[in-house]
């Protein structure tokens, strides 16, 4: 589907966009080989934004519950393999695959807004309380490096076990994401 503003989007009840690429951890990730499990994909700003590092920590905590349901979880990050790499927190996510996509290929595929709008009215409106809590955590905060964008917006994808995107949350500002009791209910559904 073509939005208002013309990017395209993902329709539920559509295939979702299958991929198949290295991790940072070097394990081929193929969403083919997901066929006859649930998945949530999940695509994340730059290494250093607070609120999707939150979010990420949020989910980690979540992560053997949600596989004991037989919910997987696929990340996507806009920064480099090598920046990821090199920070703690995003080495400790694994076993949960962390993709590296500067290039924003998958980004683009599932439709991952860009928008300085929202990115500023977030940042203007919680951008302090959100570094507050990341460091509280010890969890990164730091500027951008390289290509990654400050307008990139969060998006979550749920996908069932026959690949078939049936829930779709394109974030409206950088703190609002997908309810873990929606992805509770439908890991058990």
């Amino acid at each position: 589907m073509t939005n208002a503003d013309g990017r395209i989007t993902l329709d539920l009840n559509a295939p979702a966009p299958v991929f198949k690429i290295d991790d940072i951890f070097d394990r081929e990730i193929d969403l083919t080989k997901y066929k006859g499990k649930k998945v949530l994909i999940a695509f994340f700003r730059h290494a250093g934004c607070p609120f999707c590092n939150t979010r990420v920590h949020n989910l980690q905590m979540h992560h053997e519950e949600l596989k004991s349901k037989g919910l997987e979880m696929i990340f996507f990050f806009e920064s480099k393999k090598e920046l990821l790499k090199s920070s703690n927190f995003h080495n400790s996510i694994s076993p949960i695959p962390l993709i590296a996509d500067p290039d924003k290929v998958w980004y683009d595929a599932y439709g991952v807004e860009s928008s300085s709008l929202k990115s500023a009215k977030s940042h203007f409106t919680s951008f302090f309380q959100k570094v507050f809590e990341a460091k509280k955590k010890s969890l990164p905060v730091h500027w951008m490096a390289g290509n990654e964008s400050i307008k990139t917006i969060p998006a979550e994808f749920l996908m069932d076990e026959r690949g078939i995107i049936r829930k779709v949350h394109y974030a409206k500002g950088l703190r609002d994401r997908m309810s873990i009791d929606i992805i509770k209910e439908f890991a058990i559904r």
